[in-house]
């Protein structure tokens, strides 16, 4: 794989192909790293700082979160019929939670590997807050592709493309609710600068807090971290397709073979 792009550029386009690429399915934990380091020097390199202020972590979290959201690769049905041949509605959907748990666990276990190499070459906590904000938001990106690919699942359309789209993902993150295709008025001004965007800022406290748990020299916090993520991004899958299935759409079942003709005549 090409290292093209491995710039320490904080531009939302080079944050937001980096926070991509570590939604991809399958990723060898060394290249996670990487990309994780890469997401690091990306957010540095943007002139954060006071990350030590849970606020001020979250803010940064929120603005970045609805800067890498459009970012975000969804797959249509038919792409993930292509990538996963075989699968029924239910076998499918259970297929992308469990890929997107290991996502996020990786990210977790990365980010303590990141946390060693740190703490090796310069024994420092300066550098701890904006590894955990970056880890956060990379978790955040891969529940936000898991959201849209189970409503393409379950038949319920996501509004727009774009940025508007990215809105109904982060909003339906934040609620861990399906997006409501009948609720007009779904902009990006609309969701994002009320009562979304505090519901948004509250999930990743709460993300943010619990990162900060892990927190250790050398790899003490890897497994923890690694142990949280999974079941974090299980419990918002579950949840949210209790949702889903409510709103989706009965897909109808393959043809049946149509039956011969009747015996003995």
């Amino acid at each position: 794989m090409s290292d093209r792009g491995d710039t320490t550029d904080g531009g939302a386009d080079d944050l937001g192909a980096t926070v991509a690429a570590l939604t991809a399915d399958d990723i060898a934990p060394a290249r996670r790293r990487q990309l994780l380091t890469r997401m690091v020097s990306q957010a540095r390199s943007r002139g954060i700082s006071d990350l030590f202020k849970p606020r001020a972590a979250v803010r940064w979290m929120t603005d970045t979160v609805a800067e890498i959201a459009p970012h975000v690769p969804v797959r249509d049905l038919a792409t993930l019929r292509r990538h996963f041949p075989g699968l029924d509605d239910a076998a499918l959907a259970e297929r992308l939670i469990r890929n997107a748990s290991r996502a996020t666990a990786g990210i977790g276990a990365a980010g303590g590997g990141v946390a060693a190499v740190e703490w090796t070459v310069a024994p420092t906590l300066l550098s701890a807050p904006v590894l955990l904000a970056a880890e956060t938001v990379a978790v955040v990106a891969v529940e936000l592709k898991l959201i849209g690919e189970l409503h393409e699942i379950h038949g319920v359309a996501l509004p727009g493309a774009g940025g508007q789209r990215a809105v109904a993902l982060v909003h339906s993150w934040a609620t861990q609710r399906g997006v409501n295709p009948m609720v007009p008025g779904v902009g990006v001004g609309a969701v994002l600068g009320t009562a979304a965007r505090k519901e948004m800022r509250d999930m990743l406290l709460r993300r943010f807090g619990r990162n900060l748990t892990t927190l250790g020299p050398f790899l003490t916090g890897a497994a923890v971290a690694s142990f949280l993520n999974r079941r974090a991004t299980r419990q918002m899958a579950d949840q949210l397709q209790v949702d889903l299935r409510r709103q989706g759409i009965a897909r109808s079942a393959p043809p049946q073979a149509l039956p011969g003709p009747p015996t003995g005549t």
